[in-house]
């Protein structure tokens, strides 16, 4: 059986045909048409479906995994921010019905993700938060493997915990949010503000300049693992999960930084296993196929 799995985020929409034995048998790569609202996301969203339908027809249905909060049982789009216009109050999953005739199933992007991680790692725990470090710090929990949502399908919103009070101001309108602490975002900001002449131009300059001793940056990421290391005890100690994965963009260049915050982890006495993604962007996309799977061996129910 393969299915058709999409990630939607506000750059671009991704998508891949999967089979259940999680290989990808063709993958695309479609911009997000923002300037037009919710009209150009769905246009782009149709063409990258519309592309691969050309290459399988014989597909089980679509698994969508969408930046913003989702109301997974209707699938509406129940909250989105400026990044995709006009997506707040979609019901994607009836679009999707009512255009393809097959079954869907839409959650949040970051529980698509664990979802994929999990599922690559032969379901071998029962527990699992993930984390992703880019732009900023997305999450999502399972719990006796089942995804928790939450009550208002805000589960998992870990970049939006308070890490330290009267802290940096946040986008979201609250200080000291974990996502003004440990995202690349945070990383790369400080790194140019402290570096004097010298600009970096992402956080995998940053880690190998941390890397190779340079004396300015060091304190600068030593501060920035401590931070995660704190996020990291503070999971262990409240939702206490068998595994933390953390993806990412700053997880491509974890040779470089990895060993320190294994060190850092190991000084707070962190009882869970904390891993690396292995997926990079694919997590997303096969991810909502899983979800799409066992939803169709559950009779559709998510």
């Amino acid at each position: 059986m393969k299915a058709i799995g999409i990630d939607i985020g506000g750059t671009a929409i991704k998508g891949a045909i999967v089979d259940e034995n999680k290989k990808i048998h063709h993958q695309i790569t479609t911009r997000t048409n923002v300037g037009e609202g919710r009209k150009g996301i769905l246009t782009s969203l149709t063409t990258t479906i519309d592309r691969l339908l050309e290459n399988d027809t014989e597909i089980a249905g679509i698994g969508i995994g969408t930046a913003g909060r989702v109301n997974v049982k209707t699938g509406e789009v129940v909250y989105s921010t400026a990044n995709l216009p006009g997506w707040q109050g979609i019901n994607l999953r009836d679009f999707i019905t009512n255009t393809y005739a097959l079954p869907a199933v839409i959650d949040n992007d970051a529980n698509a993700a664990l979802a994929g991680e999990w599922w690559n790692r032969e379901e071998s725990y029962d527990s699992v938060t993930f984390l992703t470090l880019g732009t900023g710090v997305g999450g999502a929990n399972m719990i006796n493997r089942k995804i928790f949502r939450g009550n208002h399908w805000n589960g998992g919103e870990w970049g939006h915990v308070i890490l330290y009070p009267g802290g940096r101001s946040c986008n979201c309108g609250n200080s000291g949010c974990i996502e003004q602490y440990v995202s690349g975002t945070t990383l790369l900001s400080l790194a140019n503000e402290h570096s004097g002449n010298r600009t970096y131009k992402n956080g995998a300059e940053v880690f190998e300049a941390f890397n190779t001793g340079d004396k300015t940056i060091q304190p600068i990421v030593e501060r920035y693992l401590d931070d995660l290391a704190l996020v990291i005890y503070n999971l262990s100690v409240s939702i206490d999960p068998e595994a933390v994965i953390i993806g990412g963009g700053v997880i491509e260049s974890k040779d470089k930084w990895w060993p320190t915050f294994q060190h850092k982890l190991h000084e707070k006495e962190v009882k869970v296993d904390v891993l690396a993604a292995t997926l990079g962007n694919k997590a997303g996309m096969i991810g909502s196929t899983k979800l799409l799977f066992d939803a169709l061996s559950k009779g559709g129910e998510v």
